[in-house]
């Protein structure tokens, strides 16, 4: 046996999509019902273990068995169940040295991560059955009876559907072969199945979580929610002043009409209100900004042993093959600005709600700025945080040959006041001389690095920042004259990638290879990895030029044609290296003895103890890659108790 394709059919009393595959292969009721496979190829077996079925010896050996490849689309779920199947503990798993994701090598090529949507888009003979999510959710979860109870079903209550849902079970191992035979010509390179098995190790090894201060945050919300409501009755006479048709009749009674009572809309009528209006809107904005969804998630994700697992998407983003969060979110956490998060932490950590607002302000801003802070190293360790500085910034001077910028990181400048030194031909320095021009060099290099005009100052918050309208085409203009090569390269790529797909001849920019293949564009990234755009074309803009498009996952998940330009696969390409950096340097530090635990866009989080050297963690992290000759990095850091934001 030299490979071996899986795909299992499980119940837990957890809630899969909201606490994750290790607290759902956690619960006491957790088990396999069936388990589908096929041997190098071979024709699909399916073991009904309900019925009493063993697995043959040959494949439960193989199980354990790194010289056997395990196959399975999403294959983080197969190998954490089966570890529970095969009695490992609480935060021991299958070593993921020897498991494939079809996922994720359907990610590497542009596809979607659903086996129905690839299946779909690939136009498969053999189809993912339709029934499955009816007959997942009639075997595989609880339901509830007439009284709200909780009841679970099993094949004796429904034996027809129970054939049906074995046959389901072989259809996805058939699914997920047939995909394998369809992208076989594009195998995903070992250096991607060493990072995704990094992946998955870190995955595996969780983090930490402080469930005093989580379970008290939520608390803590609770009682400010209940006291405000009681405010809100008091002062407005409603039941329910949380609910808009109610607290908008209220305002009509007091001669304000409005449509909406949106927070944009309430800050705009606080304006001009006095009294009891003024106090019902105040109520109302500060309950809409109470929000301890975080705090849930960590709650319902969170193992018996205090650590979350399972927060990383490996290839999340199909375009550039970055990471993605899962579950609790972490690349979207809060930052932090409290001076003293220890004051604030001690408070609701101690249920001393009521010293928070005369000591902080705001409850909601508190608890949320406190988020980070619920991510904890484990007992005689500490987080070493390090991340790269300003990542995309320098891999995109370095890509382009835009040499004063090159000169600013080679002499550990502030781009944001080199940037506006170069724009505005004077002297930029932080907190000094025309300091105030600090911020729109920042807003500039944020909008503008990627093609961006006017409108994307503006989503940047320029005028919120001070930037006034009659400034933004100029700023705009400034940006580009100053960095001409960065401006060439949008263009030069832009071209290379037209040429390619018109002609379906190979075409270069940049050090940066285009290729058509099999009804593909492969953008070849310096470190040698693949970006790939799904049958691509040339075809008109809404401005009446012509630009490329291709077919991808869009807006609300859906598989649609989307389009792109120069710019925008500048932006692909740049981001797509930066990962490239992360990948590497996680590898290194990892062959250096240090263990991460959670790594967010450009930063990694290290469980260490005390005597570890940030500066050896730093210096690792920032060694430059052999393919990124002349590329200049740097990474910082600082050491703490509870992940925070420095």
């Amino acid at each position: 046996m030299k490979h071996i394709n899986i795909d299992i059919e499980t119940f837990s009393s957890e809630p899969l999509a909201k606490c994750g595959v290790y607290r759902y292969a956690e619960a006491k009721d957790f088990e396999i019902l069936l388990f589908g496979y096929a041997i190098d190829g071979g024709e699909v077996q399916v073991v009904d273990f309900t019925a009493g079925e063993k697995l043959p010896d040959n494949v439960y050996a193989a199980l354990t068995d790194d010289s056997v490849i395990k196959w399975a689309f999403n294959a983080q779920f197969e190998r954490i169940c089966i570890s529970r199947f095969l009695g490992l503990p609480v935060g021991k798993y299958l070593n993921p040295k020897s498991w494939r994701c079809t996922m994720v090598w359907s990610a590497t090529l542009g596809l979607p991560l659903s086996l129905e949507t690839v299946g779909t888009v690939l136009r498969l003979q053999k189809q993912k059955m339709k029934e499955g999510k009816d007959l997942i959710r009639y075997f595989c979860t609880l339901s509830k009876n007439r009284l709200g109870e909780p009841v679970r079903h099993y094949p004796k209550d429904a034996p027809e559907r129970w054939e049906v849902f074995k046959a389901y079970n072989k259809r996805d191992v058939e699914t997920e072969m047939a995909i394998q035979q369809k992208i076989s010509k594009f195998p995903v390179a070992d250096s991607e199945w060493i990072n995704y098995r990094l992946d998955q190790l870190i995955n595996d090894r969780g983090i930490m979580l402080d469930m005093v201060l989580v379970k008290n945050a939520i608390e803590c919300d609770k009682e400010f929610r209940e006291s405000h409501l009681h405010k809100a009755r008091l002062v407005t006479g409603l039941e329910n002043p949380s609910s808009p048709v109610q607290l908008k009749g209220w305002l009509a009674q007091k001669g304000i009409e409005t449509d909406s009572l949106s927070k944009a809309t309430v800050s705009e009528l606080l304006e001009n209100a006095n009294g009891d209006v003024e106090e019902a809107l105040s109520l109302r904005q500060s309950l809409a900004k109470s929000s301890v969804k975080k705090y849930t998630a960590m709650e319902t994700v969170v193992g018996k042993d205090h650590r979350a697992r399972g927060l990383i998407q490996f290839y999340g983003a199909n375009r550039t093959g970055r990471y993605a969060g899962r579950l609790i979110q972490v690349q979207n956490l809060p930052q932090n600005h409290i001076e003293d998060l220890d004051g604030a932490r001690f408070l609701v950590r101690n249920r001393m709600y009521e010293k928070i607002e005369p000591r902080f302000g705001s409850t909601p801003k508190v608890l949320s700025e406190l988020i980070r802070t619920a991510f904890v190293p484990k007992p005689g360790s500490r987080f070493f945080v390090a991340d790269f500085a300003a990542i995309e910034a320098r891999v995109i001077a370095w890509m382009a040959g835009e040499n004063w910028r090159q000169e600013v990181f080679k002499n550990g400048g502030d781009i944001y006041c080199a940037s506006a030194s170069q724009m505005f031909h004077v002297p930029v320095e932080k907190h000094g001389v025309n300091g105030h021009l600090r911020q729109k060099g920042k807003i500039a290099e944020l909008a503008l690095g990627y093609g961006g005009s006017v409108g994307a100052l503006k989503a940047m918050g320029a005028i919120s920042l001070g930037v006034s309208e009659d400034e933004l085409q100029p700023l705009v203009d400034a940006w580009r004259l100053s960095n001409p090569r960065i401006v060439k390269l949008w263009w030069s790529v832009d071209k290379a990638a037209k040429t390619c797909v018109k002609t379906r001849k190979p075409a270069d920019a940049y050090g940066i290879s285009f290729i058509y293949q099999s009804g593909m564009l492969f953008v070849i990234l310096p470190s040698g990895r693949k970006l790939v755009y799904v049958k691509p074309k040339l075809g008109k803009n809404r401005y009446g030029g012509t630009s490329i498009t291709y077919e991808g996952v869009g807006e609300q998940k859906k598989w649609l044609r989307l389009e792109t330009y120069g710019p925008k696969l500048v932006e692909n390409i740049v981001q797509a290296t930066a990962r490239d950096i992360l990948a590497e340097a996680m590898l290194r530090l990892t062959k250096a003895g240090y263990k991460i635990v959670m790594h967010v866009h450009d930063e990694t989080v290290i469980e260490a103890p005390a005597s570890a050297s940030l500066e050896d963690i730093c210096s690792v992290m920032a060694e430059q890659p052999k393919w990124a000759k002349g590329l200049l990095l740097r990474a910082d850091g600082y050491i703490c108790d509870y992940y925070k934001k420095d």
